[in-house]
This record gives structure tokens, sequence and C-alpha cells, in this order.
């Protein structure tokens, strides 16, 4: 039975991709750009071990209680590190009519012409791919979804090619949760001042793109 080792999940969101989105972080990442807000998805040991029937399930609760769901997204830690396995859960996804947004550190050239077979199954079952490393020194917020200059949009089928000609017009937005415990959480793209506040808040995760 297929299992993924992940980080976090958000079961809806409107802030990684577009409209409303399923967000599975994986976990592990032989990237480690410098500047990452999310060090604690590096650790490819690190996380919990999910079985993709029970992700899944899971995916169809939320569709069935939202059904203006769009579609699945993967970021991490590297999607590309847990690729085959990501793309029997993207398949099953796209079986249920939903979309796939895959984020990689890795640009899109090394990804195509790598030869691995998880590499160009994740590939092919992702409709936008959003590719290439954060690059602190380049760290740029006037396009949604990411955070610096050198990385680009990806569409690899026509599900969101209208998107392309009007990505400056989608602005980026932060979402805050607060928990029953007390503890503060948020995913989405964050300036300095957003993320100053947020420890002043006492925020406790580190799903945010600055």
């Amino acid at each position: 039975m297929s299992t993924i080792r992940i980080s976090r999940i958000v079961k809806e969101t409107k802030v990684e991709g577009p409209g409303l989105r399923y967000a599975l972080w994986v976990q592990g990442c032989p990237i480690r750009c410098e500047g990452c807000f999310n060090p604690h998805t590096w650790d490819m040991n690190g996380g919990e071990i999910r079985n993709i029937d029970d992700i899944v399930c899971e995916i169809e609760a939320v569709l069935g209680t939202s059904p203006e769901l769009e579609g699945i997204t993967l970021l991490g830690g590297e999607p590309f590190s847990q690729a085959y396995e990501l793309s029997v859960l993207a398949r099953k996804v796209k079986g249920m009519g939903l979309s796939v947004v895959t984020f990689s550190g890795y640009d899109y050239e090394t990804i195509r012409q790598s030869g691995h077979n998880g590499w160009r199954r994740l590939l092919q079952e992702t409709d936008l791919l959003i590719d290439g490393p954060f690059i602190q020194s380049l760290h740029d917020l006037s396009r949604p979804w990411i955070g610096s200059r050198n990385q680009q949009y990806r569409f690899l089928t026509n599900r969101y090619k209208e998107l392309e000609a009007s990505l400056t017009s989608i602005d980026n937005k932060l979402e805050i949760r607060l928990h029953p415990d007390g503890t503060i959480t948020a995913n989405g793209m964050a300036r300095i001042s957003d993320l100053e506040l947020l420890r002043e808040l006492g925020y406790q995760s580190k799903e945010v793109k600055e």
C-alpha cells in the first residue's frame, strides 16, 4: 500500500494556487534553499507517514462538503523527492475531475530531462508546475504564489492556460488560522512585516512563503 511522508495538510485554502484547493506539504527536501521559510520540512525522516488511499478519502470528503474545490496543490519540502507516490495520488485526484498544481525547487528542464520514471509521471499528472529554487537575493512577491523572480509558471495542460495572460492581476494573500489550543498557523505569501506580526502573536507553524 503506497504511502507519502507529509509535513502538513490544509484541507481548504485559497492562497496556494487557483481557486479553492487541498494543499499537501510533503516532508523532505534535498535542495534546502538559503532563506527557505520551511526548513523544518527538510528532514527526510521527519513529518508523518500517510496512506495515499486515506488522503484520497479525505479529499473526497472535502469535495462532498465543498463542491467548489478546484484541485490539490503539492508543496514542500520537495514534491519530486516523492514523485512516484505523488503521481499515484495525482492520478486518483484527476479521476475525480480535480486539478493538480505542483511546486518544485528543481527547474523544469532538469525535471523534464532527468529520465526518472517517477518524475516523468508526476509531470504528466500536473496541470500547473511552479518551478525553480527560492533565491533570497531575488525575493519578489509581485506575482501570485511565487517568492523569487527566477521562479516560473509552466502550464502543462490547458486547465489554467487562460491565467497566463492575467497573472499580474492576481493578488498574493495570506491565510491565518486560530486554533482551539491558542496556536496560530498561516500559509500563503508573506511580507517581512507580516512575519514580524505573526511572531509577535505567537505564530507556531512555518508553512508561509516569504
